[in-house]
């Protein structure tokens, strides 16, 4: 399997993000596998299509990584049982402008976590039909991760070997997709 860059995208804003510590979580345990970057969205304006032909450098930047990226990796909470606003904020800027769709052609694998008993399954269903529609090939893996202050060790890293073994399971199959494809 080649080392591939995988672009992280965490869909929260909140400095002590749940979702945030997971994505840190899954980047450890694929230390050995692939090169992470976590990009920064929470610093796009709105999305409004009068502003698409003069991108902010914010999203210039965003669009460049994705573009670099050989696989986004999507870590997103549940609000109001589908994405935050900040992550469709996103998705909207690297579709646009109209025929520079950062999205198409992309390899993902989407998970998230929460408290609650069903995770982030809604927002991970409605995530993967937003993605769908913008030309995006999904790793076919579903990972709902119940949050407990035990998922994680005091290094941030998975603290249960079930839970390492399944995510790591997790992150081979959107891996193999990317190798897979890349052939093609």
């Amino acid at each position: 399997m080649a080392r591939h860059k995988i672009a992280v995208i965490v869909g929260s804003n909140r400095k002590e993000s749940i979702n945030r510590k997971l994505a840190q979580a899954l980047i450890a345990l694929g230390r050995d596998k692939f090169d992470a970057e976590v990009l920064k969205i929470d610093d796009f304006p709105i999305f409004n299509q009068d502003d698409e032909q003069n991108l902010t450098d914010s999203v210039k930047r965003f669009k460049a990584a994705i573009a670099a990226a050989d696989g986004i990796l999507f870590v997103t909470p549940e609000h109001s049982r589908s994405i935050p606003a900040v992550l469709k904020n996103a998705i909207d800027w690297g579709a646009r402008p109209w025929g520079q769709n950062s999205w198409t052609g992309k390899v993902a694998a989407v998970t998230g976590t929460s408290g609650g008993a069903i995770s982030t399954a809604l927002a991970q269903q409605h995530l993967r039909q937003i993605l769908g529609a913008q030309g995006v090939t999904l790793a076919g893996g579903e990972a709902y991760i119940l949050f407990k202050p035990e998922l994680l060790n005091e290094k941030g890293e998975f603290a249960d070997e079930s839970t390492r073994k399944f995510l790591g399971g997790f992150l081979d199959g959107f891996l193999t997709l990317i190798d897979r494809l890349a052939k093609k």
